[in-house]
């Protein structure tokens, strides 16, 4: 996936917004809060949330690891550094159940103020 395959699927989920921060890296977030990272100039590497099911299985497979920083603090984040087990169109719906977890992990009140309670 290129940078700018990402955030074109990114910047199509609701009510996100896009930042580059942390040396460089693409960052989307919702409600404030991140759902998706895309860094490195040559390659792209993605991180994003996921079921605690998704991380046991993912994070075993090639190409795939868990997140950087975030998997050691215990969050379940997995990063995809290759497309050796998973393409661009599953990292695309990674990426759209990474947006999902963290919209249903904010308040009811800031749900509902970005349009997001059906989601």
């Amino acid at each position: 996936m290129r940078i700018e395959d990402f955030n074109r699927v990114c910047a199509s989920l609701r009510q996100t917004t896009h930042v580059v921060q942390w040396g460089g890296s693409q960052v989307w977030k919702v409600g404030g809060k991140v759902f998706a990272i895309g860094s490195g100039s040559d390659h792209l590497a993605v991180s994003f949330k996921c079921s605690e099911m998704a991380f046991d299985v993912l994070k075993e497979q090639p190409g795939l690891r868990p997140a950087p920083y975030l998997a050691s603090r215990g969050m379940k984040w997995i990063q995809r550094q290759t497309a050796e087990v998973m393409d661009d169109a599953a990292l695309a719906d990674y990426l759209g159940e990474s947006h999902r977890l963290v919209v249903a992990g904010l308040t009811k009140k800031t749900r509902r103020e970005l349009g997001l309670e059906a989601v």
